[in-house]
């Protein structure tokens, strides 16, 4: 997979990028990643990519030309099919149904947004997708498209040592994880469950999807409301 970040602040997506399951999933070339610093499309020797907003209002917009200028170029760089996601606080919530889908995606380009955000003009002709990771607003569209990043590399094959794993994860299924343990066997006088250690692989399947039930049930009941449980469950 490819992933094209376009962002005032490349430098903050140097460690990141570079470090944990990303790290590893970039050096094994699985995914490809760079940040592009959107004044290299700036049509001044400033590298002015922002003004104030007609109407007038706090803050600045981001100018619409250096930026559709940005996205084409990168387009046209390469020949793989790419799909355009904008990081923004009023975009489409990003869930795990989310990020699976855009997991499939060939190549990405992330816009991060700054200030009060981008030219709406852009937003309606170059964005496929807006994502927001939350009903908060940040400094800038930087913390969630690495947050996007690291949900989608991940999924990649080959990206995790056990790929069950990811199968496993909270929100796969619209449930939150079950719990888990490690050793010792007994810790600050709590042991490990009984059904853990007995060697009984359905018995501990079964165990983990009734914690898992019960995990979502007490503290996130809106997930169990939307999704379409089995006769098991």
């Amino acid at each position: 997979m490819r992933i094209d970040v376009i962002t005032l602040f490349p430098e903050l997506f140097t460690s990141p990028l570079a470090t944990s399951i990303v790290g590893r999933a970039r050096d094994a070339g699985l995914a490809d990643i760079e940040a592009h610093d959107l004044r290299r499309w700036a049509s001044d020797e400033r590298g002015t990519v922002d003004d104030a907003p007609y109407g007038g209002g706090g803050g600045m917009v981001l100018l619409p030309e250096p930026l559709t200028n940005a996205i084409t170029e990168l387009k046209a760089a390469r020949t793989e099919p790419v799909y355009t996601v904008y990081l923004a606080p009023d975009g489409e919530r990003l869930t795990q149904s989310l990020v699976n889908e855009l997991a499939l995606e060939q190549r990405l380009i992330l816009v991060a947004g700054h200030y009060r955000g981008i030219d709406e003009r852009v937003r309606t002709t170059m964005i496929d997708r807006e994502v927001s990771i939350g009903d908060y607003v940040l400094s800038g569209g930087e913390l969630p498209a690495l947050v996007l990043i690291d949900a989608v590399v991940r999924l990649l094959p080959g990206a995790l040592g056990n790929f069950e794993s990811a199968l496993e994860d909270s929100f796969q299924d619209d449930l939150l994880d079950c719990p888990w343990y490690t050793r010792p066997r007994e810790f600050a006088g709590m042991a490990v469950p009984d059904v853990l250690l007995s060697g009984d692989r359905e018995a501990i399947r079964r165990w983990r999807r009734e914690q898992a039930l019960l995990r979502t049930r007490e503290r996130r009941p809106d997930l169990l409301a939307r999704r379409n449980g089995s006769a098991r469950d």
